[in-house]
């Protein structure tokens, strides 16, 4: 009986021990003795290939369009086209007529009958945006240039040059790049256009020359520089003075 008793007690810790292995919850291994599997490191991006982001641009300003290329009425009414005075120098001005500067209109008009002949144009535009210093129309402006100061270089309808509601011209004009552009400062502010019609100068009025028909000499200067040079394009028509009828005007003090 005693070795009975042995037999079932040796059972019996065999059988614990195959159970406390089960509750350990470790499965037997399927795979031992076999290398684990490797996965290859991901390698590091060469900085040497690769491809660098593309610099960001700076937006690109459309050139302005050439003054020459507008067509403009007469201070008379009829539409011309600045195209024709290509291949001539240029002077674009604006005038007023009661201003501390109205007596460079003589100056112009003597600057424009002694170079004319030599390709010299002064195309005059009336405007109000200085003090208000043009108030009148254009046909009373017209008759004022006449009867004073016997102007007969092309005078042109009365247009505004400074602010957002600018006429084209001058919007080309002040879209220049610095020191030519940007919006006149006073009324008989002078830009000057080679024989290409390329705006190569600019000259606000001098204030030593309020009240005196005289005009910069830096600009005398430059225009007889350009005069000098020939043109490279077509040869520009000779301009009509602008017709007045005074007989539907009064003069003007």
């Amino acid at each position: 009986m005693v070795w009975i008793a042995a037999g079932l007690a040796a059972a019996g810790a065999v059988l614990l021990g195959v159970v406390g292995m089960g509750m350990t919850g470790e499965p037997p291994k399927k795979d031992a003795g076999k290398e684990p599997v490797k996965v290859p490191a991901t390698k590091p991006a060469n900085p040497a290939t690769t491809t660098p982001p593309e610099p960001v641009k700076p937006e690109e300003k459309p050139m302005p369009a050439e003054p020459l290329s507008f067509k403009v009425e007469r201070i008379d009414g009829t539409l011309e086209d600045l195209a024709r005075y290509k291949g001539k120098v240029v002077v674009i001005v604006n005038v007023a007529s009661k201003c501390g500067f109205t007596e460079q209109y003589a100056g112009l008009q003597e600057l424009y009958e002694k170079h004319k002949d030599a390709g010299l144009v002064v195309l005059g535009f009336p405007a109000n945006d200085f003090g208000s210093q043009e108030p009148g129309t254009n046909l009373e402006v017209a008759a004022f240039c006449s009867s004073r100061f016997k102007v007969t270089f092309p005078m042109f309808e009365k247009i505004v040059v400074k602010g957002p509601d600018k006429h084209p011209l001058y919007g080309s004009l002040t879209a220049q790049p610095a020191p030519i552009g940007g919006d006149p400062r006073w009324n008989f502010t002078k830009f000057v256009l080679d024989r290409d019609g390329k705006v190569v100068a600019r000259f606000d009025a001098d204030k030593k020359y309020v009240g005196t028909r005289r005009i910069e000499p830096d600009l005398v200067k430059r225009v007889e520089e350009l005069l000098s040079e020939q043109p490279t394009g077509t040869p520009a028509s000779t301009p009509k003075p602008f017709p007045v009828d005074h007989s539907h005007t009064q003069k003007l003090p």
